[in-house]
């Protein structure tokens, strides 16, 4: 994908699986992965996937790692519309990390949970514009349901696409359109305003790194 410049708005649709949660007696898998498309005058929506998978998660930890895995790509600043259903990370970067940082990146009931990878996050994000939108999972909505197979194939078969790929959401939308299912789905140009969020406070300095939250994942990306 050609980076964007600094006038477009890159959308980007994440989700995450973890397979087993209910079983306490063996591990649990889980993938993330990531729908990112940028809308060209004169050829329409051009789009890229990408997925990462870990051995033994959970939901949270995914969910970080989708957007995590997705805004490192961007090597330059942009303007980004991320959309996702998960509401840990939706309400965490709207709320909870600008009042952990007020207190020292802490929060009233004891340790922050995956604060390594919170860190991380807002690292990463304090490079770009980001308008952080939640939507409804399993609700119909097309790039939703499209990344949530990507991350449960992910999290089945441990698969990692290493960066951004060739998306396949055409073809899984036309064979999901021959059951019956998202027939008024149009692919139009995109209309909504993009109204970034405040920026997310700066992480501790000793834990800033995309690293640190691949140490912490095990080493999968």
């Amino acid at each position: 994908m050609k980076l964007p410049s600094s006038s477009d708005v890159v959308y980007v649709y994440a989700d995450e699986s973890c397979l087993g949660n209910q079983f306490r007696d063996r591990a649990t898998p889980g993938g993330a992965a990531g729908l990112v498309e940028v809308f060209r005058p004169r050829r329409g929506w051009v789009r890229r996937d990408l997925y990462v998978s870990e051995p033994n998660t959970t939901n949270n930890r995914m969910a970080l790692r989708s957007a995590i895995e997705v805004l490192r790509r961007f090597r330059r600043p942009s303007r980004i519309a991320f959309t996702s259903d998960s509401k840990y990370l939706i309400q965490g970067m709207h709320e909870w990390v600008h009042a952990w940082a007020a207190r020292g990146w802490k929060r009233k009931g004891g340790a922050i949970e995956n604060a390594e990878l919170w860190h991380a996050l807002v690292e990463v994000a304090r490079r770009h514009e980001i308008q952080w939108r939640w939507v409804r999972g399993h609700a119909g909505h097309a790039k939703n349901e499209y990344v949530n197979r990507l991350a449960i194939r992910a999290a089945e078969r441990q698969l990692d696409s290493r960066g951004l790929i060739p998306s396949g959401f055409g073809d899984w939308l036309k064979g999901e359109q021959r059951r019956g299912r998202f027939l008024d789905f149009q692919d139009m140009a995109p209309g909504e305003p993009f109204i970034p969020d405040a920026a997310p406070p700066a992480a501790p300095p000793d834990l800033t790194t995309p690293r640190a939250a691949r140490r912490q994942s095990g080493g999968a990306q």
